[in-house]
């Protein structure tokens, strides 16, 4: 009897440490995705985790009947960390990146929707704001006078080295920085310079969604076919239809603005930048938009109105509107004299640019509109809802044009 209880009572234990390192090896298949979990935005559960999830999910799914390669497997790595940048907003950050002796950068929320964020906003023509740089760097939180560089859209100055040990600024925009900052022309901030930092989670996930079904990865530069292949795309995916011949050449169009040194591809981020921008122009109205515009966007827009407003009853016509628009782009024409580009030179300029070299039946269609145009009145409330969009979209200092304004 006592031989058969020992035998049980072996069998028993064996059951149990099956069981415990069946356990204990479930927990460490799972572990990676907690992980990931707890990492992403601070814990939080959210639709564009999900779909991250998703594309890592049906990546490791994938059937492999010789078992991966060390490439394949550095690609998958690579690609599962560039959709959670997506995701995150954290834009190129590359895994070899060095990051000795640098500051950990600030960790991003997108923002919110707010309950009457649709509701009409009142911005007043004669009421001008007084607005000032923050005395201290946003990143040491130390003033040093004249060695801080200012963003021309928000009130945040920064030392160059401690943007360099952010990891932001790197030498070839080092020059770039220290001469334009102090300009009217002006330098962005890596907060303003991202237009995808102005998408909310919800708008980012039908982004994401966008990029996915259309075949688009991550961090990689667009040829002109596969550019217009997209546009397709997603014009069909959304409208159900297909684009008619003026909306493929406007796309057309648009690559050239996104590719202003002819290299027959656009880059990564100004195509990101792009498509966000269309979709805020697409889901949100144009009283939402105006609640983006900083106190320097909105006095830059009163310097630019109030001269075209000769006669005093606050309208110009909308040809004027249409040249205004353009002159929130102005700080691409690096051949200028001087930053301070009058109204007079927008459209020459404009004309000039790679952007604007489209077909003669265009350029016909251009013409006969140019008659209607002068004769529209727009006041200063129009003039600021037809703006709002290129004012956003003229914030990052690539060269590209990430919103072609209407010829």
């Amino acid at each position: 009897m006592g031989v058969l209880m020992s035998r049980r009572q072996t069998v028993e234990q064996v059951q149990k440490v099956s069981l415990a390192v069946s356990a204990f090896k479930d927990g460490l298949r799972e572990r990676p995705s907690t992980k990931r979990k707890a990492e992403a935005w601070g814990g939080r559960r959210g639709t564009l985790e999900h779909e991250v999830r998703e594309v890592q999910e049906e990546e490791e799914e994938r059937p492999e009947a010789a078992g991966p390669s060390q490439t394949q497997r550095e690609e998958s790595h690579a690609n599962r960390a560039a959709w959670e940048r997506l995701r995150d907003g954290r834009g190129v950050e590359p895994e070899e990146f060095d990051r000795a002796n640098r500051f950990t950068p600030p960790a991003f929320v997108r923002p919110t929707r707010e309950l009457h964020d649709d509701e009409p906003l009142e911005i007043s023509l004669e009421q001008r704001e007084q607005v000032s740089s923050d005395e201290m760097c946003e990143i040491c939180e130390v003033w040093t006078a004249e060695s801080l560089f200012p963003c021309r859209v928000c009130t945040r100055v920064y030392h160059d080295g401690c943007l360099r040990r952010m990891g932001f600024l790197h030498n070839s925009s080092a020059v770039e920085v220290t001469e334009t900052a102090h300009t009217e022309t002006g330098w962005s901030c890596y907060y303003c310079d991202n237009l995808n930092l102005l998408l909310t989670e919800e708008e980012m996930y039908s982004l994401m969604e966008t990029f996915q079904q259309c075949k688009i990865i991550p961090e990689t530069c667009l040829m002109q076919d596969r550019f217009l292949r997209y546009k397709h795309l997603a014009h069909q995916r959304h409208l159900d239809r297909p684009m008619s011949e003026e909306q493929e050449e406007r796309a057309a169009l648009q690559f050239s603005a996104l590719d202003p040194d002819k290299k027959g591809h656009v880059e990564w981020p100004d195509f990101l930048s792009h498509e966000s921008i269309v979709l805020l122009q697409k889901l949100r109205p144009q009283n939402s938009l105006l609640r983006l515009l900083t106190a320097k966007e909105r006095e830059r827009a009163r310097a630019t109105f109030l001269p075209l407003n000769q006669d005093g009853q606050g309208l110009i016509s909308e040809g004027e509107c249409r040249k205004a628009q353009h002159t929130w782009f102005r700080k691409h024409q690096k051949e200028a004299p001087s930053c301070n580009v009058s109204i007079s030179h927008v459209g020459p300029m404009s004309e000039s640019s790679p952007a604007s070299s489209g077909s003669s039946q265009s350029q016909e269609k251009t013409l006969l509109g140019t008659e209607q145009e002068e004769s529209r009145l727009v006041d200063w409330p129009t003039f600021l809802k037809e703006s709002v969009i290129y004012i956003l979209a003229a914030r990052p200092n690539s060269a590209a044009i990430h919103l072609k304004p209407l010829a």
